[in-house]
């Protein structure tokens, strides 16, 4: 079996629970200063094959994963209304605005002061749990997906 034994296109077994945790890790500690180099060393691979491994098991790079999560947890900030832009940049991890700015209206579709603006009000009166899961970036690829389904 491939996936047991593992291939250059398959990770092998004990990788992927080491993919697994550091992805974990990543979900935990988003606003932390990650870089590749500190979560290979964790998966005790090298940074370039677990970027590569990474982006086999779960169809992003470690980076991209790492963005989305801290724009997930950006969306709910903005919604809730009481830190700036700025702030919210700064409290989920990213070190400039510029960049924060520009994922974030990739991932949602809308600039973040925009996204603060209109979230609010689509929310209001929803169980945070739901009003996470309503309000989910949707990637790129997957808007490319949906929309040829």
């Amino acid at each position: 079996m491939a996936s047991v034994t593992g291939s250059p296109a398959t990770p092998r077994l004990d990788d992927l629970a080491r993919l697994r945790r550091v992805r974990d890790r990543m979900d935990r500690e988003y606003a932390q200063p990650l870089d590749v180099e500190a979560l290979a060393r964790d998966a005790h691979m090298s940074a370039g094959h677990f970027s590569r491994q990474f982006r086999l098991a779960y169809g992003e790079s470690p980076y991209g994963h790492l963005m989305t999560r801290r724009i997930e947890r950006a969306m709910a900030l903005l919604r809730r209304g009481d830190l700036s832009v700025t702030e919210v940049c700064f409290e989920v991890g990213c070190s400039s605005l510029g960049s924060f700015s520009t994922r974030f209206t990739e991932l949602v579709g809308m600039t973040p002061s925009a996204y603060r603006r209109e979230a609010g009000a689509a929310t209001e009166g929803m169980a945070p749990c739901v009003a996470k899961q309503v309000t989910r970036p949707v990637r790129n690829r997957e808007a490319s997906a949906a929309g040829r389904g």
